[in-house]
Parts: C-alpha cells; sequence; structure tokens
C-alpha cells in the first residue's frame, strides 16, 4: 500500500546549528513529513481513528524540533523519524525533510535540504 499523509514545510523557529551565532540568535526551518500507510479502512468508512491525526503529528515535530538543540539538521530529520515511528503503528515508512533557508554558507542560495527515509522494522 503506498498511502501517504503528508504535513508539508511546518515552519518553527529554532536554534540548530555548528556555529555560536545560529544557537544564540536561532533560525527558522521547514519540516515536511510524508508518512506511508494504508488509509483503506479510514477512507471507507470516514473514520479518523483509523489514520494518523496530522494534528497530533503536526504538535509532535514541533517538539522535538523546539525541544532539544540539535548541530545538525540530518540529526534533527532523524529524531523526528524516530518519534513519528515510535508514536503511530499505523506508520509504515515516513520520509522527513528539514530544510534549513538560513544555513550559513559563502554562496547566494535558497537553502539546504536533508531528506531521509525510515521504515518500521519488522
Amino acid at each position: 500500500m503506498r498511502d501517504k499523509i503528508k504535513v508539508s514545510r511546518l515552519a518553527l523557529y529554532a536554534h540548530h546549528g555548528l556555529h555560536p551565532e545560529e544557537e544564540r540568535l536561532g533560525q527558522r526551518f521547514y519540516i515536511t513529513i510524508v508518512c506511508t500507510l494504508d488509509l483503506t479502512e479510514a477512507g471507507r468508512k470516514d473514520d479518523w481513528k483509523s489514520t494518523v491525526d496530522y494534528g497530533v503529528l503536526t504538535e509532535r515535530a514541533s517538539e522535538v524540533v523546539t525541544g532539544r538543540r540539535f548541530r545538525t539538521i540530518e540529526g534533527l530529520a532523524e529524531a523526528i523519524a524516530a518519534d513519528v515511528l515510535r508514536a503511530f503503528p499505523r506508520v509504515d515508512e515516513v520520509t522527513v525533510e528539514v530544510e534549513k533557508p538560513g544555513a550559513p554558507v559563502p554562496a547566494i542560495l535558497e537553502g539546504v535540504t536533508v531528506e531521509i527515509t525510515r521504515r518500521r522494522q519488522p
């Protein structure tokens, strides 16, 4: 089954990064989460209890992003993915994208993005 729920570009302010000014000043991050799960029952029965509550999904991701400091956006993405798989047993696979538009690199760019995909272990 390749059904998906997608939360797109959740904007959060946090203090992640390697540099002291990133810790001190903070910056905006955009988080996209794609959950792969079987939505047949939820669709046929029109039953929200048979799916993932994307309000709760968004709240949990926000808590991960703002709850502790990460030096890398890779670490942040990994923590979000682990939390999704732990909290939502219906999710078989999760893809997390973390965008850092204010990445401190000596170039003109829109940002840096990390995308990871993690699957539930049998």
